[in-house]
Formats: C-alpha cells, structure tokens, sequence
C-alpha cells in the first residue's frame, strides 16, 4: 500500500513539472506543423588558399537530425571557378550535428564560389516527447562563400625536428614528424608458429647501426657453471622448451614472460614491464598464472570522441582477458572464444584483431573482428559513441563481422590472410610437407564487397623427378603480391603471383644444408625475399624474378660448427633497411664459441656490425620497438640486451684559467658513456671515471669487453671533439679538434687571438652509436705587459765634452814618445 502511494505520489510531482511545459508549447495548425524551414550553410578553411593545397569545405544545415544515427543525405555544393566553369561535389550526408565536410583542392588562382544545395527530407525532430510527427524539411541553398586561392601557398604547421639529444616516451603527440622513429611489437615471434610471424617491421628509422648496448639484465640461470661442472654451461631452453615467448613491445616498454612456457597455469606465471631503453622494471603481474600472449593498440573512433588504447592480452582456453598496458590491470574480457584457421590474429586498420575462419569442408568463412565483440556501435544509443568497456565480458559470438559460403572441398591447408585482400590456401601447406605431382593453391577474398568471392584455384605440375619430394609452403608477400613454395629435395623456391596464381620463377639450387628447416626461416621485405638457416647463408632473391640479389656468410673461422663453416642462422627480424639474424640450432650440445648476432643491410648484403651471441631457437626472437631492439642471448649467459643509440657526457677544462695574450691555452676533458646500465655497481668498480665513449669501428670489441668482459680492445679508438669560443667580443668560431683515445679523454690547445674573457664550448657532435653532448668552460686572456725602455743618457758637460778627450789625447802622445825613446835606446851599440 506504501509503495503504491509513493508511486503515485512521484507521478504526480512528474507531472507537475511536465504539465506546465506541454502548456507553453506553441499551438501549430495541422498544415504548418508538418513543415519546417532549413538553412544551409557552407564554408572553407583555410581561406585564403594557396593553388593545389587543400582547403575543408563545411556544408549542412543549421538542423540537427533526431539521433546520432541519423544523417541529412544528398546534400551538394555547386562550385564556380575562377575561369567560370561550374561543378559539383557530393552529394554528402551529414552527421547528427546537421554538417559534415569534404576537401577541395583548387587548381586555379583567383575566387572560387561556393554554395550548399540541401534537398527537401522528411524526418521527425528530435526531442520530440508528445505526439512524435514527420517534418517535411524544405530545400534550402546556403549563401555564396568566396573562397580566395593564391598564387603562393598559406603556411601550415611547422614541423617539429627530430631529436638530436636522447629522448623517451610518452612523445608528445603535436609531433607527427617523429612518428617514422618508432614503433610496436604486438604479434609475439618464435622460430616456430604456422603460419610464420612476419618480420617485417615499420617505422624504427634509427634501428641499431652498431653494438651499442644499453643494459642488461639477468633472465634465468646463465652462463658456465664452472666449479666441478667444469666448462659446461647452464641450459638454454632448447628445445621446445619456450624461453622469452610472447614478448611484446607497446611505446617502448617492453612485457615478457618471466619464465619458460612449459608448465602453464600449474606454476607461477609472471610478467614483467620494462623501459625498453632504460632498462627500469616498471611493475611484475601475476595474472592467475596467466601468460602474455600478444598487445593490442586499438585506435577508437566514436561520435563522441578518438583515441588510442593499449592493452595486453592473456588466453586462458575460451577466455581472453584485456590488460592495462600501463598498470597490468585487468580491464576486460572476451569470453566462448573459438578457434581460427588460420589460427593466427591480424590487425585492421585500426588495431582491431581480426581472425579468419576457413571451413573448407562445409564450404563457409567468417571474419571475426574485436571491435565488433566488444563495442559494434549498433546499439542505438549514447554508449556506443564512447569506450567504456572496463569491468564487462563480452560473448565473443557479437564479433562476427561477416559469414559467408565458399566452394566446398578446396584442397591442402590455408596458408596465410590479409584483412581486406584474400586468404590463400595451397596442398603445399600441408604439415610438415606435401607430395604429389602437382600442387593446387587458391585464394579466397575478404574484401567486404566480395567477402567469400573465389579469386582463383590453380594446379600446378611439380617438375619431373621431384614428385615424391617433400613440397613445403615457405612465405607470401602481400605487397609484393607474390607467395612461394620450396622443394626440400632440389633445395629451390618456386614463385606464383598472388592475383592469378599463375606460377612466376624458380631460383637457382642452394647450398645442401639449406634443405634442412624450410618451414619457418624465410622473411621477406623491400621487395627481396630472404632465406637462411642450417647452412649458415643468408641468400636474397628478388621477389619478382626470383634471381639472386646478394649472399652472405655467417662465417665460423675456428670450425666450432661441425658440420659447416658457417654458423646456422635464424632471422629476427627486417626494419630501416636492416635485416637482423643471429646464430641459433635446434638442439644445442656445447655453446659453440664465436657465434655472432649480425646486422646486415637488407638491399646489399653489406655486413654492418656483429657480437657475441647465441640466441634460442625455440624460444622469443629479438625484438624492437621504437627504434630500440632487445633479446635473450640464451646460449652464452642467459641475459637480455638492449641495443640502441644512448647519451653521452662531454667534459672540458682549460689550463691556464687566466693566461696572457699570444701565449697557448690547453683544453681538455672526457667524453664517456651514460648508457643507463652503466650505472650496475659491476660496471662502476671497473670503470670508477666513467666508461669511455669509442668510435663506431671499435663498438663491438668494445661492448664485448664492458658487458661481457672478454679482454680489453688494444685497438679502441674514440670520438672527435670540436672546440669553439665565443671570444671577448662575441664572435663564435672553431679554435681546435682533438679525438679521445680509449680511456675517454681529449686534449688540444689553440692561442687567443685578443685579450678579454673567452667561453669555450667542448662538442661531441655524436656517432650512430651515441647522442651528441657538449660542455663549457671560460679563461681570462690579459693583455701581455709592455716592455721595458733603456733609459735615456744624460747630455754631456762642457768638461766631459772637451777635458777628457783632451786628458787621453796626451796619455797617447805620452805612451808613443815613450816607445820612441826604447826603440832608440836599444840602436845604440
């Protein structure tokens, strides 16, 4: 009975505070009611323009539509150009604000009119509570906007320079320019996944050019073992053991899983966060034992508003879970998920995960899409303009983006996909190989318009002799628009173009050990296609021809490798013109001495630098992310790396501080090393002034001997260090130039050229190992002191002008008188 009251009682206050608004609506006749007015509007910025750049023109009416999933449709805008042609761009529909926009790129200078044409329309108003009707919507055309075009084009934005000095995340995001220096490392690479990871990476455009690292730190037990173990080292993971898998790089911090694979849920499971270039441990999780699987970075775009979120994500059966990729926390889930063929997850143009489903027996294909599961913004309501999915669980079925019917009974295995292109199948993906006189391979779209459309399905005949030889699906590249098969046998690739299926090339023979692994080395990217392995070659192609490009060997000088004279190789990955490979086997025994990681570059085979590593094969690749790369050299002490380009400190002092004017000056001082690592209390005993900075060319000897304490490089060169002052009357200008030597110090001298207070300026310009740093000092410089002048004799006196000469004058006349007398005295008989 109370609740009653109370109900009734709240729809009374309700309707007194509606009563009096229904009471002050207008009263409208039944013919006016139905009709409204409209005003159109257009506009153009920027304005003025200059030829050939884009300006944004803004049409609609002043009307908003009654939701945010209704539009005004068919709008145009008649535009008459300065030579008085006419055109017309649309028609266009609006958004729920009543406007929207499209870009006009003038092509010729003087006034551009123009003008919006809004079509009559019937809708019902929005915000329409009692007695909801249809409006008609009358047509309208907007006044004329002149827009002005301009010989010389209008300023735009000036671009932000790319940095010169160290820097990290988070980057500011007015600079659109640095984009090209970083990058993401979502989809987690091992050596063996099906089908195989891609490789290729964009962005990082300062990729390593040399050794230089930047920390490390300790993964698992590592190294020798000495003692009564003697020379044996600490294993490594391989095989199928799994270390430092599922590693994923999201702006510049690096997730990994803390231990091995095997063991799953039934042991602890941790993941760490750390700064990629820093090396700092940002937090550890444990996700009830739950592995990192892959990152995400979702690009949204609402009515209400864009933006980018990243997260983590963990697979545990049915269930993915979502994590905060800056706090670990769970933000989340997408339950009843269910399997893939391929089982594999691509990214949409956004960073929506898409995952195909090929039913070739039943003949149907479904693209699953995340955004569709977790926010499909159908739901007619305010919600879906937003992201506001923490704390929910989503059925994965709602991510259903499409289902359709495909031929029945296609041979072989699917390959690979692309979002928006095809997926291709072959009878050569068959695991771990196929035979058979001939090979059928087909391709199947997913492009919306025709999603489930047979492209092609062609067979081809094997070459004779090699019917019974094992035929293995090596690699497809969707830019290049070819895909490639590999016989073990005859050790040759075999090239198909993508759009027909039509068979292209064959490569000459390769080396025999080549034959072994063909499943899962091949890489591809600029337009190459790489191979590698057991043979311990890396071979280009190119993708179009199938010729050879360049071939290098990873050489073993002292024959530590048993059965080649090269080391085997796996690729890492390609990026910034770079192709990263590193000596990995199987089954490891002994850590076969002298293994290298190599950088090459991708377009010559050039050799760009190398170090000391053994990676493993079954676990993680390296990986990099903003330009930054970092792996687990497992054989040799089981440590992760990062490699990149890090800062340096430049010192100067000056001696004399205060000299003389025309006299020398000497300048000297340190240029060190502040990788972030180096601050490991190991590190810092060893080297209590600072570590060096040295050349490029020394760079790998040089980190071998800090970090992996192999001997001291006898060679070590160091960096050039520029001295300029700003003299006492402020001219600036280089005075001298020194290199360090491998204890990281300079000297020089130069000479003032006038007296006053100098600053001198100490610059290490940087190398593509180091940013650049710089230091200042100062020196008097005193005017020199004016000699002094021999004083001036004093005039003579009239006795010292006339008495004396005269007194010497008779003491000669004397002295001759007197030698004429001896000389007569001894004549005498």
């Amino acid at each position: 009975m109370k609740s009653s009251i109370k109900k009734a009682a709240a729809t009374i206050l309700l309707l007194s505070f509606l009563l009096p608004m229904v009471a002050i609506l207008p009263a409208i006749d039944a013919q006016t009611a139905l009709t409204r007015k409209t005003y159109a509007f257009c506009n153009a910025t920027p304005n003025p323009v200059g030829v050939g750049q884009e300006t944004l023109i803004h049409l609609g009416i002043s009307e908003a539509t009654n939701g945010t999933y209704f539009q005004w449709k068919g709008l145009t805008v008649e535009v008459i150009r300065p030579d008085n042609t006419t055109t017309t761009l649309g028609p266009f529909n609006t958004d729920s604000t009543g406007g929207t926009g499209t870009v006009l790129v003038p092509d010729q200078v003087g006034t551009y009119k123009l003008r919006t044409h809004f079509p009559e329309q019937k809708m019902v108003p929005g915000m329409t509570f009692f007695n909801p009707q249809e409006y008609t919507y009358q047509a309208s055309v907007s006044e004329w906007c002149n827009l002005v075009v301009q010989e010389e084009p209008i300023p735009y934005f000036p671009a932000f320079p790319l940095p010169t000095e160290y820097w990290n995340r988070p980057i500011n995001a007015q600079f659109y320019e640095w984009a090209p220096l970083t990058g993401q490392w979502l989809r987690p690479a091992g050596s063996y996944s099906m089908p195989p990871i891609e490789k290729f990476h964009e962005g990082n455009s300062e990729a390593p050019e040399t050794a230089h690292i930047l920390w490390t730190k300790q993964y698992a037990q590592g190294g020798m073992t000495g003692g009564e173990q003697g020379e044996m080292g600490y294993e490594m993971g391989d095989a199928y053991v799994g270390k430092f898998l599922g590693t994923v790089v999201i702006d510049g911090v690096m997730y990994y899983n803390a231990f091995q694979s095997t063991g799953g849920q039934a042991v602890e499971q941790n993941v760490h966060a750390i700064n990629l270039k820093t090396g700092e441990e940002l937090w550890v999780k444990n996700w009830n034992n739950e592995r990192l699987a892959f990152g995400q970075v979702y690009n949204f775009q609402g009515f209400n508003y864009y933006g980018a979120f990243a997260y983590l994500w963990t697979t545990v059966g049915s269930t993915w879970k979502a994590y905060d990729a800056l706090t670990g926390r769970w933000v989340y889930s997408i339950e009843n998920m269910t399997s893939a063929n391929p089982n594999y997850n691509y990214y949409g143009p956004r960073g929506e995960i898409i995952r195909y489903y090929v039913d070739q027996t039943n003949g149907w294909m479904t693209m699953w899409n995340s955004s569709r599961a977790t926010n499909p913004q159908t739901a007619m309501a305010v919600a879906d303009g937003s992201w506001d999915v923490p704390g929910s669980k989503f059925d994965a079925s709602r991510g259903i983006q499409w289902n359709v019917t495909i031929p029945k009974g296609l041979p072989g295995a699917v390959c690979h996909a692309e979002v928006d292109d095809c997926v291709l199948g072959s009878q050569a993906s068959a695991f771990p190989s196929y035979r058979g006189s001939t090979i059928t391979s087909w391709a199947i779209s997913t492009k919306k318009e025709t999603a489930g459309q047979l492209l092609w399905n062609k067979t081809w005949t094997v070459p004779s002799g090699f019917e019974d030889a094992n035929w293995v699906w090596s690699d497809v590249s969707f830019e290049d628009r070819v895909f490639i098969i590999s016989c073990k046998e005859n050790i040759r690739f075999y090239g198909f173009n993508l759009n027909t299926g039509n068979f292209m090339w064959e490569t000459e023979p390769e080396p025999y050990l080549q034959y072994y692994d063909k499943w899962y080395g091949p890489c591809h990217g600029y337009g190459l296609f790489f191979s590698e392995r057991m043979s311990g070659q890396t071979i280009a192609y190119d993708m179009q021809t199938g010729k050879r490009v360049w071939n290098y060997n990873c050489s073993d000088p002292y024959s530590e490798i048993l059965w080649s004279e090269n080391f085997p190789t796996m690729f890492h990955f390609v990026t910034d013109g770079k192709i990263y490979l590193s000596y990995a086997e199987h089954s490891p025994n002994l850590s076969s001495r002298g293994a290298p990681m190599v950088c090459l570059n991708a377009t010559t085979g050039e050799e760009i630098w190398r170090i000391s590593w053994f990676a493993n094969w079954w676990g993680g690749t390296c990986v990099i992310g903003d330009s930054v790369m970092a792996g687990l050299n497992a054989g040799y002490d089981n440590r992760l790396y990062s490699f990149g380009k890090g800062p340096s400190a430049t010192t100067i002092s000056a001696a004399p501080k205060v000299s003389t004017n025309g006299n020398k000056v000497l300048v000297e001082g340190f240029v060190t090393d502040l990788a972030p690592g180096l601050s490991n209390y190991d590190i810092k005993v060893r080297f209590p002034n600072g570590v060096p900075a040295v050349s490029d060319a020394s760079m790998t000897d040089w980190m071998q001997y800090v970090w992996m304490q192999y001997p001291r490089p006898t060679n070590a060169t160091g960096v050039d260090v520029t001295i300029t002052v700003f003299d006492p009357n402020g001219n600036h200008y280089k005075v001298a130039s020194a290199t360090s030597d491998a204890n990281g110090f300079y000297s020089t001298s130069f000479v003032p050229e006038v007296p006053g207070r100098y600053t001198l300026i100490a610059t290490f310009d940087g190398t593509k190992s180091y940013y650049g740093s710089t230091a200042v000092t100062a020196i008097e410089v005193e005017d020199a002191p004016q000699p002094t002048a021999a004083p001036t004799p004093a005039p003579a006196s009239p006795v010292e002008m006339y008495f004396v000469p005269a007194v010497v004058a008779i003491i000669i006349a004397i002295v001759l008188v007197g030698v004429v007398i001896i000389m007569v005295l001894k004549k005498r008989p």
